[in-house]
Parts: structure tokens; C-alpha cells; sequence
């Protein structure tokens, strides 16, 4: 039976994250170390050690964690609720999960470009079954005419493009708008008015 963990256990497990988190979302998984964790994190490496056996584990922990905040939206789609109001108020959530989480987005990110080694199973599963849940939501919107017809799958994955994007292309955005520009306010009016236009029922 595992002992629970200590209130000082639990903070330096969680600056170990937060640690981790900087570094993974900076240099990925390859280029990351053990030794630049610690760094960031004001431990020594075998302190480290003592809360995660290994650089496989620590990413792993934060990529389960991350995984739920980031589907929390999705799942929230109402099947009864006004169908539009849904589809844009998850764009909404969705960039302000780009713009409050910019990191763990570009530690998502970095994990798909190198094959999802340590998600490929859940992806393969647990997303899979709930982008499929979703899909029958919009199928069903699309054949009530309630909104116009799209492939529903490549629209949830437009979704993520469009708002994910500011996150993992963050300095691109800013560098292309220039300064006095707040990205994420002006891609809200933006995204919601396109796809207000593609979803509504002719």
C-alpha cells in the first residue's frame, strides 16, 4: 500500500512539474535533461530522483494531466444544447486554453511530432472514443439542419488548428501583428465569426 505523500512531498513533486514543464515545452523530449530540470527546479538531481525514477517518468505525468485539461471542453459539448452556441463557446474555451496554457499546448505539441511515443495508446483509445462521441453529436446537428454539413471529424480537428495554433506559433503571431495587438482577443472575434458563417444552415 502506497503511504500518501507529505504536504512538503506533494510541493516538491509539483515544483518538479513546473520545472519540467519549462524545460520540455523549450528544448522537447529529446533535448531535455534530467540535470536542467533539477536546475530549474533549485533541487538536486538525486532529490529529483527521489520523486520520479526517470526523465520518461516525470513527462509522462505531465502529459496525463495534460491531456485531461485539454479535452475538459470537448467533453462539455451539450448534445442538447443550441448547437452553434456549443460549437463556438468550445472554439472559445479552446483558445483560452491556448492562450492560459501555452506551454503544456507546446509540450502536446512536440509529443505528436515525434510519433506520440508515451500517448500513442491513449490517443488510439481514449481520444479516439471521444472525438467519435462528438462526431455523432455533429452528425446528428448536421442532419437535423441545425448546422450546415461539414466532415465532423476534420471540423473538431479544424478546431484545434485554428486555436492551438496561437499557443505553439505564439512568437510567429506576435512578430507578423506587431506590437499593441493582443493576439488571442482579436482571434476570438475572428474564429467566432468564421465559423459562425461555415456552420450556419442555409
Amino acid at each position: 500500500m502506497t503511504r500518501p505523500q507529505s504536504r512538503i512531498q506533494l510541493k516538491n513533486s509539483q515544483t518538479i512539474l513546473d520545472a519540467a514543464l519549462e524545460v520540455f515545452s523549450q528544448h522537447g523530449y529529446r533535448g531535455a535533461t534530467l540535470d536542467q530540470i533539477a536546475d530549474v527546479a533549485g533541487l538536486s538531481k538525486p532529490n529529483l530522483l527521489y520523486y520520479f525514477p526517470s526523465k520518461e517518468a516525470i513527462h509522462t505525468a505531465l502529459l496525463s494531466g495534460l491531456l485531461d485539461t485539454w479535452l475538459d471542453p470537448l467533453r462539455d459539448m451539450d448534445p442538447d444544447g443550441e448547437p452553434l452556441d456549443e460549437i463556438l463557446s468550445y472554439v472559445r474555451r479552446k483558445l483560452d486554453l491556448a492562450r492560459d496554457f501555452p506551454r503544456e499546448s507546446r509540450l502536446f505539441a512536440n509529443e505528436m511530432l515525434q510519433g506520440a511515443p508515451r500517448m500513442r495508446t491513449v490517443i488510439e483509445t481514449d481520444l479516439r472514443d471521444l472525438v467519435d462521441q462528438k462526431a455523432r453529436v455533429l452528425q446528428i446537428w448536421m442532419d437535423q439542419g441545425r448546422i450546415a454539413r461539414s466532415h465532423p471529424v476534420h471540423l473538431i480537428f479544424s478546431i484545434w488548428a485554428l486555436t492551438q495554433h496561437y499557443a505553439d506559433f505564439d512568437v510567429q503571431v506576435r512578430a507578423v501583428l506587431g506590437p499593441g495587438h493582443d493576439p488571442f482577443a482579436e482571434a476570438g472575434d475572428h474564429l467566432e465569426t468564421l465559423f459562425r458563417r461555415m456552420l450556419f444552415p442555409a
